[in-house]
């Protein structure tokens, strides 16, 4: 016989979809106590208001947890390090700020001796699997309701109808309810008219972007920015040395102004269909740059084009909620080992939606002027070359002759 539910941790951002769950949990749970719970990953003014919102909608309490220095140091910095870029655009904003949010979540409802853990996310999402795995992994007894695969509501314009039948007081509309996540390293859109790939996003629409400026609105004067990094850690900016999460917000308010970090991208979700989003990644996509030309220096070859493999694999990791697997721990503990002289100084120069190298320094650097010059060296014999062609070549001339002698073409 199944047990009872009497108490339900909520995860609880004060959107649409966790706004109108707590009444839908009330009525649909007798008697239940719902508790819920927001993690403050850097979303900023969106945690304003949420607990006079949450408790006169029903919940019986409401944790606001800040978690942002550890969303950088546990999350941001390890996948940046990696270079982990989802279908090569997408910089995993919202796929790596779950895992840190549900495992709050899993340890809160332990400690309350909750019944259940609730969760808005929908039934054709990837959050939905980011949430539930990472339970499982820290909370695997407990109970998972999701209320989008069970309840009769099939629309946003359907949540909005159950929110004002039930007096939740709404931020959105339904002519401008894009569906948004925000945190301190992005904000996503989707939906309205996004869900037409056919379409141009909307760039200069008031309301739209929140993060950056659009290229076109951006300044016609360029502007310089060095980041210094430690170990494959970002840990100055213009010489001004902080940390992470002032390092990021610094970046997000420069890269924004210039109209850095704006994606459209179709990607695949994991459950299988295709989805259309914006994505603005300004500081983010400023650190995986200057990162990726700090490496061009300090990584030998092999390690190079090994690590280019290793970080499609740790993507696709985090973008399937794979955050707390042995997989994913283990290229992580490869990834360290590969960072140990990524140390140096990276100058770009930023203009209008794009980033320019403007030179890079490392004492750990690789890069020998005096081997690479095309001028007289006496470092470097070409005659050396010739025996090198002779055997790297040997497997492809041996092939060509055994072909004439069997009179192939």
């Amino acid at each position: 016989m199944e047990k009872k539910i009497k108490k339900i941790v909520l995860a609880y951002s004060g959107g649409l979809d966790t706004s109108i769950i707590i009444p839908w949990l009330k009525e649909n749970y007798e008697g239940c106590e719902v508790i819920a719970v927001c993690g403050d990953v850097g979303q900023g003014s969106e945690t304003d208001g949420l607990k006079k919102k949450a408790l006169a909608t029903g919940a019986s309490k409401l944790y606001i947890e800040d978690l942002t220095d550890e969303f950088v140091n546990d999350f941001i910095f390890p996948t940046l390090k990696a270079g982990a870029v989802y279908e090569k655009r997408y910089l995993l904003g919202t796929s790596f700020a779950r895992p840190i949010i549900a495992k709050r979540i899993a340890q809160i409802a332990l400690k309350e001796n909750a019944d259940a853990i609730c969760h808005g996310c929908t039934g054709k999402g990837n959050d939905q699997v980011r949430f539930e795995l990472t339970i499982k992994a820290f909370a695997p007894k407990m109970q998972i309701i999701a209320p989008w695969r069970i309840w009769d509501i099939k629309s946003r314009n359907q949540e909005i109808d159950y929110a004002i039948a039930h007096n939740v007081p709404l931020k959105v509309s339904r002519e401008t309810s894009y569906s948004k996540d925000k945190n301190l390293w992005h904000l996503s859109h989707e939906g309205l008219d996004l869900e037409d790939p056919s379409k141009e996003p909307q760039y200069n629409k008031e309301g739209f972007l929140e993060m950056c400026v659009s290229p076109e609105s951006a300044p016609d004067k360029a502007e310089y920015v060095t980041i210094d990094f430690l170990q494959g850690i970002p840990v100055a900016v213009n010489g001004k040395k902080m940390n992470g999460t002032d390092l990021i917000r610094t970046l997000n308010d420069i890269g924004g102004k210039h109209g850095i970090g704006l994606v459209d991208v179709v990607e695949n979700r994991l459950v299988g269909m295709k989805s259309r989003g914006v994505y603005e990644t300004p500081g983010g996509t400023i650190l995986y740059h200057a990162h990726e030309v700090l490496e061009t220096l300090t990584l030998d070859r092999d390690t190079m084009h090994y690590k280019t493999i290793v970080a499609e694999k740790f993507a696709e990791l985090v973008y399937y909620g794979q955050w707390y697997s042995p997989l994913r721990e283990a290229i992580s503990a490869f990834i360290d080992k590969t960072q140990t002289n990524v140390t140096g100084q990276v100058k770009l120069k930023l203009y209008k939606g794009n980033i320019i190298n403007a030179g890079t320094v490392s004492d750990y650097s690789l890069y020998d002027m005096d081997i690479a010059t095309f001028e007289e060296d006496n470092v470097y014999n070409q005659k050396d070359a010739e025996g090198f062609i002779n055997l790297f070549g040997l497997p492809i001339k041996v092939k060509a002759l055994s072909d004439i002698k069997n009179n192939k073409e």
